[in-house]
Formats: structure tokens, C-alpha cells, sequence
């Protein structure tokens, strides 16, 4: 598997980017209009916010999940037993927000929605028509005032040698959007599981913009755009010292939104939520 990074300003950006969706599950955009200098702010801000106990005035709240979640009530990838080794911070649109740290994530959040609105259209217009007839409407318009699209301000803190055996910073698991915007981290260890289940290296420099399918469109889609399993790996060495931040954008349409046949996206995220243990 080889996932090509495309140039944003390229005449056929679309095409080529849509097409590694398709086969991959991810695409990978380079020179994309999102500013670095506000994604440099948050990373450093952010990074001091978790090393203070301030963070534990927003502890999430269980029915508007906004808020701080620390390590130890961190998520559980399906399927597995130990939790995922980060703490985060979900950031909704009405959600409650740190007042230690700038308005920076929250420009970025809509930035950041501005151009998925984009992305969610070139998907639209590369979906072969047999498939695109099944949408029960515009992809873009699914996401229109939605306020369940989650900002998730994450912190992998350095290991310490003394974690549970098999515990890694995320478990292999797909995400239960439609789409998943994420700008490179800090540091490196995303992979990608490819359809020769083999593990894979996601190209992840600094400056490049990642993007992968959710369950949401996988669903819509019948498939034609995979949600692919992915994971997060410990590093090893002096990486293994320092912290990661990543800032993944996760697109939810209104839950009224009907997928499929079978799901509205509210069903399909009560569902899931359930799995990962979030909700009882």
C-alpha cells in the first residue's frame, strides 16, 4: 500500500485525492490552506494546558461529552481490553472551553470545518453515480449546522516504562465519522492497516494535512470509501520521551441524518459510543 500525497493547489487535486480514498481509506494533502502558524499556537498552548492540574476543572460531562478526559478514563479501542495511553479535550461548538488557552483551536475548528465542507464535495463529485444515488442528500449538507463535529485536542504523554504490557498510545480502530481531518503531529507512529493486513506508514511531515474515511460514509458509501483501521504506535528511544499532540477534526452530520437503510447517524453514534465504553 502507498498512499500519495497530493498538492491542494493541483488542477486534478480532486480526482487524485478522492482516488486514495477509495483505495486506501486515506488521503494525504500537501500545501492546504490551513494555517501552521495558528496549528503551532494551539500545539504548544495545548501541550502546557496538560501539564497543569487546571485541566481537571472540565472534567467531561457524560451526556454532552465535552470536556476533559484523563488517562485513566481514556478510551478502550473495540475489541481490545487496555486502554489507549493519552488524555484529551473535546471541544464542541456550544462545549465548555478552557479559559488557560487562546481562541486559537477554536478558529481552527472552524477552519478547519470551512475546508472539510470542500473535501466532503470532492468526495461528492468523484462517487460513482450508482452509489451517489444512494446518499439521501449532498454529503457537504450533512454536516450543515451540525454541532456533534468534534474537535479532540490530543495529549500522548512520554512513556515511562512502567505501562500495562500491550497498551499503546491507539489501538488499532476505525473512526465513526464521515470524515477525519488531522493535521501532522507532532510526532510520528500513525499507521494504516492495508488490505494486504500489513501494517502501513501514513506520510505524516510536518505541514501535511491527513484525512481518512469514517464508519459514517462507510456506511452511506456501501463501502465504496473504506473506513480503515489505524493505530497510533509507542515510540521507542529518545522519542519515547517526549510528548505527541495531534488535533483530529471528527466530521458528524446531524443525528437525523439517515445513512443507510439501517442507520440514521445519531443510531449509528449511540451505537458505537456504547462499544467503546464511553456510554453505558
Amino acid at each position: 500500500m502507498h498512499i500519495q500525497p497530493v498538492d491542494y493547489r493541483d488542477p486534478d487535486a480532486a480526482k487524485k485525492f478522492t482516488e486514495s480514498l477509495h483505495n486506501t481509506g486515506f488521503g494525504v494533502l500537501t500545501n492546504h490552506p490551513l494555517s501552521q502558524d495558528l496549528l503551532n499556537t494551539i500545539y504548544k498552548e495545548w501541550y502546557d494546558f496538560f501539564q497543569t492540574d487546571a485541566k481537571n476543572k472540565y472534567d467531561f460531562d457524560t451526556e454532552k461529552m465535552d470536556g476533559y478526559f484523563s488517562p485513566k478514563i481514556s478510551e478502550t479501542a473495540k475489541g481490545n481490553t487496555k486502554r489507549d495511553l493519552k488524555e484529551f479535550y473535546h471541544i464542541y461548538p456550544e462545549g465548555r472551553y478552557p479559559a488557560e488557552v487562546s481562541d486559537a483551536a477554536r478558529q481552527y475548528y472552524d477552519q478547519g470545518n470551512l475546508l472539510a465542507t470542500e473535501l466532503l464535495q470532492w468526495v461528492e463529485d468523484h462517487t460513482p453515480a450508482d452509489i451517489k444515488a444512494k446518499y439521501s442528500m449532498p454529503l457537504s449538507d450533512m454536516i450543515t449546522d451540525s454541532d456533534l463535529t468534534l474537535l479532540r485536542v490530543l495529549h500522548y504523554p512520554p512513556l515511562r516504562g512502567d505501562e500495562e504490557p500491550d497498551a499503546v498510545r491507539a489501538a488499532a480502530h476505525g473512526d465513526i465519522n464521515l470524515l477525519t481531518v488531522l493535521p501532522a503531529a507532532t510526532q510520528a507512529g500513525l499507521q494504516v492497516l492495508g488490505k494486504d493486513d500489513t501494517w502501513h506508514d501514513v506520510p505524516c511531515d510536518f505541514g501535511m494535512l491527513i484525512v481518512n474515511i469514517g464508519d459514517m460514509l462507510d456506511e452511506a458509501s456501501q463501502g465504496y470509501y473504506p473506513s480503515t483501521i489505524h493505530r497510533v504506535l509507542n515510540p521507542t528511544g529518545e522519542e519515547a520521551k517526549k510528548s505527541r499532540i495531534s488535533l483530529p477534526l471528527f466530521l458528524h452530520p446531524r443525528p437525523d441524518v439517515v445513512l443507510s437503510e439501517r442507520h440514521t447517524s445519531g443510531s449509528y453514534l449511540q451505537e458505537r459510543l456504547k462499544e467503546l465504553g464511553v456510554k453505558k
